[in-house]
Parts: structure tokens; sequence; C-alpha cells
């Protein structure tokens, strides 16, 4: 009979895997991403069901036990996502700064024009191919 917290640890694994699965990633998440969360997964579960794997592991790697060798893949893991939260938190900061700086000069150039500050604006017309301004007939 397996312990009771192997049997929720699988449990959870499972949840985890089952919203995966079913939340709408849509094309944000790239392949190699998805496969190396299942990837993720399956270890997870594996070390749940075979404890005794990790320390192999860890022993062929150098490291003394299979806690050590999960504790230290768990620093390398939350340093990247760290890190990948900051740069795209910038990235989205950077869009919305963008998006800003539009909106304020469009709302500054409709209010001078409304305030006569500034003469409105001809409707543009498109050059047409192989012809010169000068060429054409208003």
């Amino acid at each position: 009979m397996k312990p009771v917290i192997q049997t929720l640890l699988l449990l959870g694994i499972a949840g985890v895997l089952i919203m995966f699965v079913r939340g709408q990633h849509g094309v944000r998440m790239q392949a190699s991403k998805r496969l190396a969360f299942f990837a993720f997964l399956v270890l997870n579960a594996v070390a749940v069901l075979w404890p005794e794997g990790t320390t192999q592991v860890a022993k062929l790697v150098g490291i003394g036990r299979g806690a050590d060798l999960l504790l230290y893949a768990l620093i390398v893991t939350f340093v990247f996502v760290v890190i990948n939260f900051y740069l795209r938190l910038r990235d989205s900061e950077q869009r919305v700064t963008e998006l800003a700086r539009a909106v304020a000069i469009r709302d500054a150039e409709l209010l001078n024009r409304d305030r006569g500050l500034i003469p409105e604006k001809p409707a543009s017309r498109a050059p047409i191919a192989g012809t010169r301004d000068s060429d054409r007939a208003d």
C-alpha cells in the first residue's frame, strides 16, 4: 500500500496536468515550453513513485542525497522563472509606455485643433503609383 503522501502528491500532479492540458494557452505558449512542462510533471511523478531514484541520480552527478539534487534543481528553476517574469514585465511596461505616449500626443493634437491653435488636417490623398505630386490634378 502506498503512503498517503504519495497518493496526495500524485493527485496534485494529475490536477496540474489536467489544468495544463485544459488551459487556454493559445499560440503564446511555444511547443518547447509545453514539452518541457510535461517532462517536468512526468519526472515529478517518477520521483514520487520511486524516491530512491533521485538519490541514485544525485550520486551519479556527485551530490550526496536526492533531496539536495531536488533543492538545487528547484533553485535553478526559480531563478529561471524570476528572470522570465522580469523580462515579460519589462516588455509589458515598454508597450504601455509607448501606448500612453501615442494617446497623449493624439489627445494633445485634438485639443489644440479644437482650440484653433493648429490648422485642421487636410484629407490625406494617397499618391498614385508612377506619378509625381505635380502631375496630379486636384
